[in-house]
Order: C-alpha cells, then sequence, then structure tokens
C-alpha cells in the first residue's frame, strides 16, 4: 500500500507516495539532496534546472555503471559454477 510522504528537495516541500518505509524514503530524499548540494556547490550560478540536470545525468550514469557491473559479475558468478561442476565430476 502506498503511503504520502512528505520530502523537500531544493528547498521546495514535495508530497510523495511510495509504498517504501519512511525510513527508506528519508534516505532516498537525503540521497537527492547530497547530489545536490554537491553540485551545486561546483556551479557559480545557482540554476536549479542545470544543478537538477547535472545530478540526473549524474546518477544515471551510476546506475548504468552498476548495471554492466552486475552483468560482469553475473558472468564471473557463471563461469565459476562452470568450473566447479567440472572439479566435482573428476
Amino acid at each position: 500500500m502506498k503511503t504520502s510522504h512528505a520530502v523537500t528537495i531544493l528547498g521546495r516541500e514535495l508530497s510523495v507516495r511510495s509504498s517504501a518505509p519512511e525510513a527508506k524514503v528519508k534516505a532516498v530524499e537525503a540521497f537527492v539532496n547530497g547530489k545536490l548540494h554537491d553540485i551545486g556547490g561546483v556551479l557559480r550560478n545557482g540554476d536549479a534546472q542545470l544543478i537538477l540536470t547535472l545530478a540526473l545525468l549524474n546518477t544515471a550514469e551510476e546506475l548504468l555503471e552498476l548495471r554492466s557491473q552486475r552483468e560482469q559479475d553475473a558472468g564471473i558468478d557463471s563461469r565459476i559454477s562452470t568450473i566447479i561442476a567440472a572439479l566435482e565430476t573428476v
């Protein structure tokens, strides 16, 4: 069941609905605000749209890297399983 949660992003309070527990919603809020703060601290102008866009691009890059790493790990796991199975038949 989805519940409404109040979060504040870039000083703007938003109401979001999520089935995640409150603690997870707050963790996501803190993560997003941390990213925005890091990027906003580097930029000289405080253009919120640019800060949000750069944060989104950075987060998307991290997500794609993690997905790629997970696929590589799955391939390694498969090879290890094959080697173990071969060793067990010896």
